[in-house]
C-alpha cells in the first residue's frame, strides 16, 4: 500500500514524464517553398535547409502564398520553424506511427 508520501512522489513523477513528452524545442530555418498547378502536377514542397525532421517534430513554414495561377510553377525562398520533439514523444509515435498514417495526409494552407 503506497502512503500519502508515496502518492505525492508518484504524482510528481507522471506531472515531470508529461512535461517532458509534451516539451518541444524550436528551430529556426531558412526554406525553399516549391509550389506547381500545372495539368500533369499539383504538388507543394519544402526544403529545409540544413535541418532533419524526425518522428514527432512539427514544421511551421512562414509567409507561404495560398494559391498560384493554374499552369505555373513556383519557388519562393521563406523561413520555417520546427518545434523538435523531446524523446519520449519521438519514441511514442516511433511505437504508434503505423497506426496512425492518415497523419500524412493532413496538410494545409493557412491564408
Amino acid at each position: 500500500m503506497i502512503d500519502g508520501f508515496g502518492w505525492i512522489l508518484a504524482g510528481i513523477g507522471a506531472a515531470s514524464a508529461g512535461a517532458w513528452f509534451v516539451m518541444q524545442r524550436k528551430v529556426e530555418v531558412a526554406c525553399t517553398i516549391d509550389l506547381e498547378s500545372t495539368h500533369d502536377h499539383f504538388h507543394a514542397h519544402v526544403d529545409l535547409d540544413g535541418v532533419e525532421v524526425d518522428p514527432g517534430d512539427e514544421v511551421l513554414v512562414h509567409n507561404t502564398p495560398t494559391r498560384i495561377p493554374f499552369g505555373t510553377q513556383r519557388t519562393y525562398a521563406s523561413r520555417a520553424t520546427v518545434h523538435r520533439a523531446s524523446w519520449l514523444r519521438r519514441q511514442f509515435v516511433k511505437l504508434t506511427g503505423g497506426t496512425e498514417l492518415y497523419e500524412l495526409y493532413d496538410v494545409g494552407f493557412e491564408g
